[in-house]
């Protein structure tokens, strides 16, 4: 085993490590901003036609492979005189499809708040999207923190896909570095070891945020 191959490409595995981070917080808080608004307007039944709109969104999102949406985004769209860089690209096509799957997560959180919730603001004159704001996410927060992580560790996994892209991300810099060298075990076991650590970490850090937040609400 050769690993001095890892060791001296260090510098640009590094550098290859926070484009995976930035591009992953990026399209987490976007795809977080898109399920909220998502989840809410699902639960809230505002239009039954609006309702099927964000289903048929959810369904095509869900329902199909990531790495073609990333195509469709990045080389599709182009045909039609859409045009974008290739880390736009990757942010928004990551963040339509976390944002998908997590719509659900919260829309579960907000049905599981009891009704009278609802109906307690509602004798306080606060509208329904008051009651939103101010009553009901607040409560499903709490609920949804777990599966939320999951989810930013999803996105963190996905975003090895795009590679397809040619962004210089983790598994991209994989590619060159074995390329150049011939060295594939090292390099992808390097690879998978520095994935499992990020997703580590993120897993030990939920695990303390969701400690606290259960402290400060049974006090």
């Amino acid at each position: 085993m050769k690993f001095y191959i890892v060791f001296d490409n260090i510098p640009f595995i590094i550098d290859a490590v926070f484009v995976t981070l930035k591009i992953t917080i990026m399209s987490f808080l976007l795809a977080v901003i898109i399920a909220v608004l998502v989840g809410s307007v699902r639960a809230m039944n505002f239009s039954k036609t609006l309702d099927l709109v964000l289903m048929a969104y959810v369904e095509v999102f869900r329902g199909t492979p990531l790495l073609i949406q990333l195509f469709f985004i990045y080389y599709g769209l182009p045909s039609i005189g859409i045009t974008m860089s290739s880390t736009f690209a990757a942010v928004l096509g990551l963040s339509l499809n976390g944002g998908a799957y997590i719509s659900e997560i919260i829309r579960a959180a907000i049905q599981s708040v009891p009704v009278g919730q609802f109906e307690a603001a509602e004798s306080l004159g606060m509208g329904k999207i008051e009651s939103m704001v101010y009553i009901v996410l607040p409560q499903a927060f709490r609920i949804t923190i777990p599966p939320l992580v999951n989810s930013f560790s999803s996105i963190l996994k996905e975003s090895s896909l795009i590679s397809v892209l040619a962004i210089t991300e983790l598994t991209r810099i994989g590619q060159l570095i074995y390329t150049r060298t011939s060295r594939p075990f090292e390099i992808y076991l390097t690879i998978g070891l520095i994935y499992l650590l990020l997703v580590s970490i993120i897993s030990i850090s939920s695990w303390k945020i969701e400690k606290k937040l259960n402290g400060a609400f049974e006090r």
